[in-house]
């Protein structure tokens, strides 16, 4: 076994760089073909039936909207009813034939089979399924008194993808349909004070791209992993280090400092518009791609980046961080951030 390990070091390694070195060109190419047909010709999903979880506030609201104006029925799923009414009634407005509006938990395995069932039931099919619930923390690793409270973290933003998709994937294979991921950039992206959220998200991303490979072309998967994007967590609804929900915006001030932030609406049209075009990964907004290429052939520099603009001394406030500091004196959060972000009011159900 030894040996056969030392050839393939000493040969695979230069054979399979000169296999990639000569096959980059025309794999590329082929792509490039395939990505200009499918823009000339995406799918038309009018009439169409679109699960969206998440769907009462943030990048699922928009989603609900982007799907409405293409003519797509509907089945939105949140724990708060009277948002996701408010969402449905918007979205009957904008063009969606009709809107089927469930109550539900994604982390719960029951619920998730529920929504899923219920769909089906009343439309008689099912299209497309948008993972898109998730919810965040921010704190370092060494401030949390008891792990265990984000377990949570993982249960949203992980299992709240995997159940739904479990449930969905018979019905998806019946009719050719496509599953939208909404992830996070921080899934190949870390950034701290968000272990948690950062693990969850790369389970997302690696679970998907192993589904991918399991099921074919039978079910197509497009998965979105968004930058800073206007949502509640941009606003600062975020977990603290003791497991409770807050909205802290001068936390958020400090772990988003200088960094735009993208409108959800703009983050919603380049998803759909990605899912259509059958996409196999979105990165928005697109100059976030450029921080994968540091992450790959340069790691050591985001994270040196990220330690001196984001962390403070052990003991000291979030409000000392460089980030924080920065984005006070330029008075820069006006201009960098959208104005629903300037107050703190979220929607309560």
């Amino acid at each position: 076994m030894d040996i056969i390990t030392t050839l393939m070091n000493l040969i695979g390694t230069p054979t399979l760089l000169m296999t990639l070195f000569f096959m980059l060109p025309p794999f590329y190419f082929f792509k490039l073909s395939l990505s200009f047909l499918s823009s000339i010709f995406p799918e038309d999903v009018n009439s169409k039936v679109v699960l969206i979880t998440g769907a009462s506030s943030g990048i699922g609201e928009q989603l609900a909207y982007q799907y409405a104006k293409r003519g797509a029925a509907l089945s939105l799923v949140a724990r708060r009813e009277g948002s996701l009414r408010e969402v449905a009634e918007r979205a009957r407005d904008i063009g969606a034939p009709e809107v089927l509006v469930i109550p539900g938990d994604v982390s719960m395995q029951e619920d998730c089979h529920r929504f899923v069932e219920a769909t089906v039931n009343h439309y008689g099919r099912l299209d497309h399924l948008v993972t898109n619930a998730g919810i965040a923390h921010v704190c370092a690793f060494e401030e949390v008194p008891d792990v265990t409270i984000f377990t949570p973290v993982m249960d949203v933003n992980f299992w709240g993808s995997v159940f739904p998709t479990h449930a969905a994937i018979p019905y998806l294979r019946r009719t050719g349909g496509k599953i939208l991921v909404t992830a996070s950039s921080s899934g190949w992206n870390p950034y701290p004070r968000m272990s948690f959220y950062s693990a969850a998200n790369a389970a997302v991303i690696n679970f998907f791209e192993t589904l991918r490979i399991e099921i074919g072309d039978a079910v197509g998967i497009t998965i979105a992993t968004p930058g800073w994007v206007e949502s509640e967590m941009t606003k600062g609804k975020v977990l603290s280090e003791h497991g409770d929900t807050q909205v802290d915006q001068e936390t958020r001030d400090a772990q988003i400092g200088v960094m735009p932030v993208e409108y959800a609406e703009n983050c919603a049209k380049a998803m759909v518009d990605a899912v259509c075009r059958g996409d196999r990964y979105l990165t928005i907004p697109t100059w976030f791609r450029v921080i994968y290429l540091w992450r790959v052939f340069a790691p050591e520099v985001p994270e040196w980046c990220y330690r001196m603009l984001y962390m403070t001394q052990p003991g000291h406030p979030v409000s000392e961080a460089p980030s924080k500091k920065m984005l006070d004196t330029t008075g820069a959060k006006h201009v960098l951030y959208p104005s629903s972000l300037q107050t703190p009011e979220i929607k309560k159900e």
